[in-house]
């Protein structure tokens, strides 16, 4: 006999939105499967507001609440029995950020809760990260987002250490990350990484998986540096227009695809990496996993009572 619960992610990012709806299945002597079932991506580039004038706009507000509104009646049609929401460095850094989520609680009946990038690099943890690590062998974990990027080492299995750097890609697109973060980000590496031979990196992130699923490898074979240097240079002399039309990347996709490329090939340049895996792994997963164990201190809604 099996039981079925419906949890949902809502993970608010700097260049978009996402809903994930996942199946838990749970079985009597055997292992909780979580299965997704849906994903609803909204492309809002909260970033390009609070990176460049300090507080979300008018039209992204509105755009905001009817997304929330839409994934409030997709939650309540799929029976969704518990979800969180949680925001990262744009809402963070946004002064309206505040205001913005109790307009949106009032407008939709959706909790946001603004967690820090420490928070986020935890409950991307609660993922399949920790499954995908193995007891043996070092990893340096790169997570980029649209305003930030979270980087976590681990050896054997064990978190050594973790930090989280204001350089991303809606930043990077408004030159916005002086040559003093990018040099941060290659001490905290290379002193990071020195001890420990032979590193790994992981990737997550929607730009490292679109690249990946790009390139037609199966799931458990890494890309290596030498391809992403090429896809680098590949995209580089490609413009806007023709990223979009011969490759058939979003158009929120085929500008911020490139500094995030440049962010994972450095990290692998100062880490010593020769090959990046890239699991299917990121915030909404951790989320679900976080309502699932309740482990992450995260703020649970339940759709089932009236709060």
């Amino acid at each position: 006999m099996i039981e079925i619960k419906k949890y949902a992610a809502i993970d608010i990012g700097s260049n978009a939105m996402r809903l994930l709806i996942t199946n838990v299945i749970e079985e009597k002597g055997k292992k909780t499967q979580f299965n997704k079932s849906h994903l609803i991506r909204v492309p809002i580039r909260l970033g390009q507001d609070a990176f460049t004038v300090g507080e979300i706009s008018e039209e992204n507000t509105q755009r905001m609440i009817k997304a929330m509104k839409a994934y409030k009646l997709l939650m309540e049609v799929y029976k969704v029995e518990k979800y969180a929401a949680c925001a990262t460095s744009a809402m963070r850094e946004a002064y309206n950020g505040s205001d913005l989520v109790k307009l949106i609680r009032q407008e939709s009946d959706i909790r946001i809760e603004i967690i820090d990038g420490k928070k986020e690099a935890m409950i991307i943890a609660n993922s399949d990260l920790k499954t995908f690590i193995n007891s043996e062998g070092n990893f340096l974990y790169v997570d980029v987002g649209g305003g930030s990027t979270e980087f976590t080492l681990f050896s054997d299995g064990k978190q050594m250490a973790s930090k989280s750097f204001k350089n991303g890609t809606v930043r990077l697109l408004n030159n916005m990350v002086t040559d003093t973060v990018w040099q941060e980000i290659e001490k905290w590496i290379k002193t990071q990484t020195a001890m420990y031979p032979h590193i790994q990196l992981i990737g997550s992130g929607g730009n490292i998986n679109k690249l990946f699923k790009m390139s037609g490898k199966t799931q458990d074979k890494p890309l290596t540096a030498a391809y992403l240097n090429g896809q680098l240079n590949y995209l580089n002399n490609l413009s806007y227009e023709e990223r979009i039309s011969q490759l058939g990347l979003n158009t929120d996709r085929a500008d911020v695809i490139i500094p995030a490329i440049r962010i994972y090939a450095n990290a692998m340049k100062w880490s010593g990496a020769k090959q990046i895996y890239v699991p299917k792994i990121g915030l909404s997963d951790g989320i679900v996993k976080a309502l699932y164990y309740d482990n992450s201190g995260l703020k649970i809604h339940d759709l089932s009572v009236n709060e």
